[in-house]
């Protein structure tokens, strides 16, 4: 298993190379969002940046820009954030990432009311970010969302999307599964359903009603069900703890914790 941990991008990237390669960290997971981890802020910064995750022994995943609207009604709007998830893409493939998470585009304001449209409007840009994916030689991983994306949260979304791209594999964030069924077992159908897609895990705790990202323990997720189920499937592969915590102590101890889960027969 790889552990990573994901950057804070209000605070300068290399701060956070530093930081998680301090805690000896498998990967940086970077959130590729403004101020400090857009695409074009990384463009000018790469040299140095690779040079510091080579010094701190650091792989990279990146996770692409998080608060976008490719499902948008407006059409501007919707190009707009294709073109930045694009240059996203590239940056990505220049930085040697071992995969890219994906959040779906959101379901907001009107399109609540034109569901079929909106939608219609999310799978044109998947289509497109997939093939663009593809052309550079990716693994995109497609994350479940929570309740307020209105879409890709429930495992029965799923089947339609993952048979038309082949290539797409599923990030499963336990939070967001959380806050869709508090009692997790929705989290463990998505194991239990997807075993063969999942590419990736996002691991934070919270109490099922808000994307807290707590350290592990510290909120109501049975951590110790889902890895039970994770390593049933035979899950080995890459794994980010989104604690999100000042005090970096909680992510150390929130990796300890899921490192002893998993080494337990």
């Amino acid at each position: 298993m790889l552990y990573g941990a994901m950057n804070f991008p209000v605070r300068p990237l290399l701060e956070e190379v530093e930081s998680v390669g301090g805690l000896g960290f498998d990967y940086l997971e970077v959130a590729m969002d403004p101020p400090h981890g857009h695409h074009s802020v990384i463009r000018k910064m790469e040299s140095d940046l690779m040079k510091a995750l080579e010094r701190r022994k650091l792989s990279v995943v990146c996770h692409l820009p998080t608060f976008i609207s490719s499902a948008d009604l407006t059409e501007g709007l919707r190009r707009a954030s294709l073109d930045e998830v694009f240059a996203s893409l590239e940056v990505a493939a220049r930085l040697q990432t071992l995969k890219v998470v994906l959040h779906p585009g959101y379901i907001s304001g009107l399109g609540r009311f034109v569901m079929d449209k909106v939608k219609e409007n999310a799978v044109k840009s998947l289509d497109a970010i997939v093939e663009k994916a593809h052309e550079l030689g990716l693994c995109l991983c497609l994350e479940n969302m929570f309740p307020k994306g209105h879409w890709l949260v429930r495992p029965d979304d799923f089947p339609e999307l993952l048979d038309r791209f082949p290539s797409l594999y599923l990030t499963f964030d336990t939070g967001h599964a959380h806050m869709a069924d508090s009692t997790d077992g929705m989290a463990l159908d998505f194991i239990e359903k997807f075993s063969d897609r999942i590419g990736h895990v996002h691991a934070s705790d919270n109490f099922g009603m808000e994307d807290n990202h707590l350290p592990l323990g510290a909120g109501t997720i049975d951590f110790q069900a889902l890895v039970k189920a994770l390593k049933a499937k035979g899950y080995n592969d890459t794994m980010t703890l989104e604690v999100f915590s000042r005090d970096r102590d909680y992510l150390r101890i929130s990796r300890q914790k899921i490192e002893e889960m998993f080494s337990k027969e």
